[in-house]
């Protein structure tokens, strides 16, 4: 019987104090805490990369447009708009006008319109500049129409071959506008202006304030309403994809948005 008990005695099984567990889940709090800034900027970096990547399949786009449109780009004209599709579900017409998205110049040279999307801007918590509450779930308008078009009318219609540098010459950018229309009121120049704002109807005390962090929206640092410590990134119009920092528009020439050489005193 005494052996009995010694040999349940030896067999017992020690357990966490409380002590311990607390501990052990203050360590995993811890660990937690560092580890997940760093989880986020990994998620936004692949978000950055697929929008980068669908910016350049873009230009594929538009370059097989120009090929076949004797080297002009498509001047949108009233098509102003998120929209790719009308609310009963049918394709809208390029050039349809009203909501129409300018991407749709392009859906005969697309497999999926899902290139004109932005992880990043999936659903922005700031809100759309336009409402569709026609839609079932108006947010989701924004999917595939994610960058505005540089509507500048220098740039409306204009044949390749009179631009005088592709390379220097934006054609879409991240932005939460659907065609900025080249003024600084929506456009990343200021003007040529130096210590001029740029983007002034985003700005603080602007009438599309509230959207101003869905355009340096990649690698956003700061949680300020108006500063977000980001970049945008453009497509120009030879197909290569950059990234911009936030900015006043003083590193940003008006001639990225007409097409005109730079002048004897530009910067």
């Amino acid at each position: 019987m005494d052996n009995d008990k010694k040999n349940r005695q030896n067999h017992k099984v020690s357990g966490f104090t409380l002590i311990e567990l607390l501990v052990v889940i203050a360590i995993i709090a811890v660990l937690l805490g560092i580890m997940m800034p760093a989880m986020r900027k990994v998620k936004e970096v692949a978000r950055e990369t697929v929008c980068r990547s669908n910016l350049k399949n873009v230009g594929l786009a538009l370059a097989m447009y120009l090929d076949d449109n004797e080297r002009k780009i498509p001047d949108t004209g009233s098509s102003n708009g998120f929209l790719w599709d009308n609310p009963n579900g049918t394709p809208r017409q390029a050039g349809s006008g009203g909501g129409t998205y300018w991407g749709t110049f392009y859906r005969d040279y697309l497999k999926e319109t899902k290139i004109f999307g932005c992880p990043s801007l999936q659903r922005p918590a700031e809100g759309l500049i336009y409402s569709y509450s026609q839609y079932p779930d108006p947010a989701d308008v924004i999917q595939h129409a994610a960058f505005g078009l540089n509507h500048h009318i220098r740039a409306r219609g204009r044949n390749t071959e009179t631009i005088y540098r592709l390379s220097e010459f934006i054609y879409c950018c991240d932005h939460a506008e659907p065609r900025p229309d080249g003024s600084t009121s929506d456009c990343l120049h200021n003007n040529d202006t130096p210590g001029a704002m740029n983007l002034t109807s985003y700005r603080e005390g602007g009438s599309r304030s509230f959207t101003y962090r869905q355009i340096f929206r990649h690698n956003i640092r700061y949680p300020d309403r108006y500063k977000t410590g980001g970049r945008t990134n453009i497509l120009w119009l030879d197909g290569h994809v950059t990234p911009l920092e936030e900015t006043n528009g003083d590193d940003v020439p008006l001639r990225w948005y007409t097409g005109d050489p730079p002048k004897a005193s530009s910067r």
